[in-house]
């Protein structure tokens, strides 16, 4: 008898192991552009693509549309937050799948609509926004209660990613766009933090209460920058950067003003630029030995040309920060995913971590 309880105790313990917690939590919205759209331009007319070989090279699915030797950011939190699979993208998102979450990024996208349109077709921030707002109806649907849907979204995490492009495929493309002419960085800021702010109201109108913005990175230093303004190609292109740094700041000042006016909703800066910058100086300590060039590419840097069909790309991936000329590898995204969910330093998020978030 004593036999049987220890074994049955044993069958328990194990089972205890074997079960998967559930998220923390229960569906996790994404909006953004190609670094972290996970195939929702494969059906677009669009230059803006990475459904081939050797894109996904280590992804268990292979190429997939990720912009990335394997995962995303949003990826390594969608992990992090407990998820047994990663987050769907919108243009195959169906039926009850919807209620884990949707992924509305898009590559080449901006917070302005013309943003990034000499690569063709993408969706721009208010056309993510749109969609949102169709997955919504749906949700209610799927609820039977629009008071049930908005308590369940109430719980969600929306990560929202944009403002690369309006600078890479927009503000500094004088040749495609005048804003670089009509706008001071100050000015230009201003306009692109008033537009986010519209899709933002629309998106809390809709239920969203716990959003992460996530800031623009140092795209000064991607090996496309380093490739075409840096004369030794290491040294940063600071005028982007400079620009960069004048939108994080007005973002950091959208949280603390939603923070102050939505007391029902709870608004975190990732600081995404800080992070990278932490990698690039201290590169040692997360195994890079490269941090100017692309594992994948073509000419200076392999910056002047992103990583070409069939490719054979670096084999030492994981020391490389860059996957191609814009877009950070798995092996960084693993390091700027954690600590956007659990900060390593005070200045990583403000006033918390998607962790946080989370429980709050």
């Amino acid at each position: 008898m004593a036999r049987m309880c220890l074994m049955m105790m044993i069958m328990v313990a194990m089972t205890m192991n074997i079960a998967k917690s559930d998220p923390i939590a229960p569906c996790y919205f994404i909006f953004g552009d190609s670094l972290v759209d996970n195939g929702n331009n494969n059906q677009l007319q669009s230059l803006a693509r990475a459904n081939y070989f050797p894109y996904g090279i280590d992804f268990a699915a292979g190429p997939t549309g990720r912009f990335c030797n394997g995962r995303t950011t949003v990826d390594v939190i969608a992990e992090l937050l407990g998820f047994d699979d990663y987050i769907t993208p919108y243009a195959s998102a169906r039926g009850q799948d919807i209620l884990r979450g949707v992924n509305y990024a898009s590559a080449a996208a901006g917070i302005r609509d013309e943003t990034g349109r000499q690569l063709g077709g993408r969706i721009a921030f208010a056309g993510q926004v749109a969609n949102h707002v169709n997955t919504v109806s749906q949700v209610v649907n799927i609820l039977g209660d629009q008071n049930e849907a908005s308590n369940y979204l109430s719980k969600c995490i929306y990560s929202i990613g944009l403002g690369s492009n309006d600078y890479l495929n927009n503000y500094f493309m004088p040749n495609f766009y005048s804003t670089g002419n009509q706008f001071s960085p100050e000015s230009y800021a201003d306009d692109l933090v008033t537009r986010y702010t519209e899709q933002l109201r629309i998106l809390y109108t809709n239920g969203a209460r716990k959003f992460a913005l996530i800031g623009v990175g140092a795209i000064g230093c991607s090996p496309n920058e380093l490739a075409q303004n840096s004369r030794d190609g290491r040294t940063c292109d600071e005028r982007i950067n400079s620009a960069n740094r004048i939108f994080n700041s007005k973002l950091i000042s959208i949280v603390d003003a939603f923070n102050q006016n939505t007391p029902d909703a709870k608004f975190t800066y990732i600081n995404a630029y800080g992070i990278f910058q932490d990698i690039v100086t201290n590169p040692a300590r997360y195994g890079f030995s490269v941090t100017n060039a692309g594992c994948c590419g073509v000419g200076r840097n392999n910056g002047q040309i992103t990583c070409l069909p069939g490719q054979a790309p670096c084999l030492n991936r994981n020391e490389y920060v860059f996957w191609d000329a814009f877009h950070p590898g798995e092996a960084a995204n693993i390091v700027i995913g954690r600590r956007s969910f659990k900060r390593e330093a005070a200045s990583d998020a403000h006033p918390y971590d998607i962790q946080q978030l989370a429980s709050l």
